[in-house]
C-alpha cells in the first residue's frame, strides 16, 4: 500500500482499529486465483510478535481447504468518506481543489492456520459475542440458545487464525490541509451526519 508519511497511522490508531473494527476482508491468493470473504474478527494483541486476527468460516466456504500460497492478507477498514471540494475554505481563495476520500484502513498480513475444534471455536464465538454484544443493554450470550443447537452451529464452521507477520496502516484524515480546511471538512462531515469520520479527522489533526 502506498502510504505517504503524513499519512502513516500511529501504532496506537492501528491497534484501536484492530481491537474495534466491525469485520474485515480474507483475502488468499491460491492455485485456482483469489479467494476472498468478509468476516469479523477478534484481535489478540499478546499472541506472537505482532499479535493474531481470530475469525471463522462456514465449512462450505472453499477458501479454509484451499492451500494459500504465500501470505494470507486481511484488510481492515475504519470511518471513511467522500471529501467535496465545498468543504475547504481555500475553495473561496483561489479555486485550486480537487474531490478526495477521507479513510483508515490496515493491511494485515501473515500466515493462516486452521483450527478445526469445538473447544476452540466455542471460545472465540464467545470472544465474538462479547466484543459486539457489550453495548446492548440486555447483551445477547451463547448460552442463551440451547447447547445442542450451539453444538450443531459449531459444526458447521470452521476456525481461521491469520498469525500476524506484518501490518501496513494509513490514515488519511486531511492532514494535508490547512487548519480552515480541516474545520471545513470536519463541519461537514457533521453536517452530513458522520460522526465517525468527523471524530476520526479531529483525532489526526490536533490543534
Amino acid at each position: 500500500m502506498y502510504i505517504p508519511k503524513h499519512f502513516a497511522a500511529a501504532d496506537s490508531v492501528v491497534r484501536d482499529l484492530l481491537l474495534n473494527h466491525g469485520a474485515g476482508d480474507l483475502i488468499t491468493s491460491t492455485a485456482d486465483g483469489l479467494l476472498a470473504t468478509l468476516l469479523p474478527f477478534v484481535y489478540d494483541p499478546s499472541a506472537g510478535e505482532y499479535g493474531v486476527l481470530r475469525g471463522h468460516l462456514a465449512r462450505n466456504n472453499p477458501q479454509w481447504k484451499t492451500p494459500a500460497t504465500g501470505e494470507a492478507l486481511a484488510i481492515i477498514t475504519g470511518p471513511d468518506a467522500y471529501i467535496s471540494p465545498s468543504a475547504y475554505a481555500s475553495k473561496q481563495e483561489h479555486g485550486r481543489v480537487v474531490p478526495t476520500w477521507n479513510y483508515v484502513t490496515a493491511h494485515v498480513y501473515g500466515e493462516l492456520v486452521i483450527h478445526d475444534d469445538p473447544v476452540w471455536l466455542d471460545q472465540l464465538v464467545r470472544q465474538l459475542t462479547a466484543k459486539h454484544e457489550g453495548g446492548f443493554d440486555e447483551p445477547w450470550s451463547v448460552d442463551d440458545a440451547p447447547a445442542e443447537f450451539v453444538a450443531g452451529q459449531l459444526r458447521a464452521i470452521v476456525g481461521v487464525e491469520l498469525v500476524i507477520s506484518r501490518i501496513e496502516a494509513k490514515e488519511k484524515l486531511s492532514q494535508n490541509r490547512s487548519a480552515a480546511d480541516v474545520e471545513g471538512v470536519v463541519a461537514s462531515l457533521r453536517a452530513r451526519g458522520d460522526e465517525a469520520s468527523a471524530d476520526a479527522v479531529e483525532g489526526a489533526n490536533p490543534q
